[in-house]
């Protein structure tokens, strides 16, 4: 079962993308991916989630403009 769950205690957010056993992991900034022994995403854990979420919504706001009627 898929699951998003967020800790506020910890500002983490954990996208689970399969109940496959993790292999191992590699790290991209804020990001880790965890994979299963083939090389599958099995889960996505994002540190500082909420300054990341800012960031990338903020970026993509700013990259496209908004035309109100």
């Amino acid at each position: 079962m898929r699951k998003i769950r967020y800790s506020r205690d910890t500002d983490t957010l954990l996208i689970e993308l399969s109940d496959r056993k993790i292999d191992h992991a590699e790290e991209q900034g804020q990001v880790i991916i965890h994979f299963s022994k083939d090389n599958s995403p099995v889960l996505i854990e994002i540190m500082d989630a909420s300054k990341f979420i800012t960031d990338a919504f903020s970026s993509v706001v700013k990259q496209q403009e908004i035309v109100l009627p």
